[in-house]
């Protein structure tokens, strides 16, 4: 497997959220999420929630060949909640959640699985690139976000106002009509998006986390293509970089409203044979 990995944290004092891996024929990523500000009722937290079940879910999708990703990941889901039901409160509102994109390699095919708002790239022979997201969480955000995108990011009541959204946001969450994304339920992983692709089709596939989305769906500095040259001429530490110096230059997020000044951004690019 020819993989470049790269993956930085918002800031260098907290703990990286996200979390990606590899096996022989397998990828996965994971961008773990809770309520900001808030207990999460776990004693462990984000960041061990979102790489216990990236480690489970790999190794998952790895030994069990003929089980679907999004079997795979129901039983890694319910694997996590037997690690912690007994110390943490798994009710909580706040309790980890995390996004969950994986792609796994056989029979001449690729198979994907995409959760919550990370992005899966497929590229061609011919350069095209085609994206896959789950963008109902964005869906609900629109009827939420009320007064957040009006406010300086970081400033006191922009902070209110984003602890407003979030408490409503957590409200719907694996709900019909809300969205779905990896927590304490198994049943999350029924409402994946999944498909597979003939192998031979594609040249790269790209997993990144929204935070190394941010150049495309929220800086609009760039397109999917231009992502995936950034990724397989300079890597995906050169796109983070991209990502870092346009944050750094809007850090009241007056030219691109958004909840964090940064996030963790994570790429992994694989270049197939």
């Amino acid at each position: 497997m020819n993989v470049a990995l790269g993956s930085l944290p918002a800031d260098p004092e907290r703990e990286n959220e996200d979390f990606a891996a590899v096996a022989p024929g397998v990828a996965v990523l994971l961008d773990g999420a809770g309520v900001a500000g808030a207990e999460t009722g776990c004693v462990h937290g984000v960041a061990w929630f979102s790489s216990t079940l990236g480690g489970l879910l790999l190794s998952s999708i790895t030994t069990r060949p003929a089980w679907s990703l999004a079997g795979c990941l129901a039983d890694s889901i319910r694997a996590v909640r037997s690690l912690h039901e007994d110390s943490c409160d798994l009710t909580y509102r706040a309790s980890p959640t995390s996004t969950v994109v994986a792609v796994r390699v056989g029979a001449g095919a690729l198979e994907y699985l995409v959760l919550g708002d990370s992005t899966l790239l497929l590229t061609d022979e011919d350069g095209k690139t085609a994206a896959i997201t789950d963008r109902r969480l964005d869906e609900v955000g629109k009827r939420l976000r009320g007064r957040v995108d009006d406010l300086p990011t970081g400033s006191p009541e922009h902070a209110a106002a984003l602890a407003e959204y979030r408490d409503a946001l957590t409200g719907l969450r694996n709900r019909p009509d809300g969205f779905w994304i990896a927590g304490p339920d198994p049943r999350a992983a029924e409402h994946a998006f999944t498909g597979t692709v003939p192998l031979d089709s594609l040249a790269s596939v790209s997993l990144l986390s929204d935070g190394a989305t941010r150049l495309v769906d929220r800086f609009e500095l760039a397109d999917w293509q231009e992502v995936v040259a950034v990724l397989g001429s300079s890597g995906p530490d050169e796109l983070i970089r991209r990502v870092r110096e346009a944050e750094d230059g809007d850090p009241n997020g007056r030219r691109w409203p958004r909840g964090k000044a940064r996030d963790d951004a994570t790429a992994l690019h694989w270049v197939l044979p």
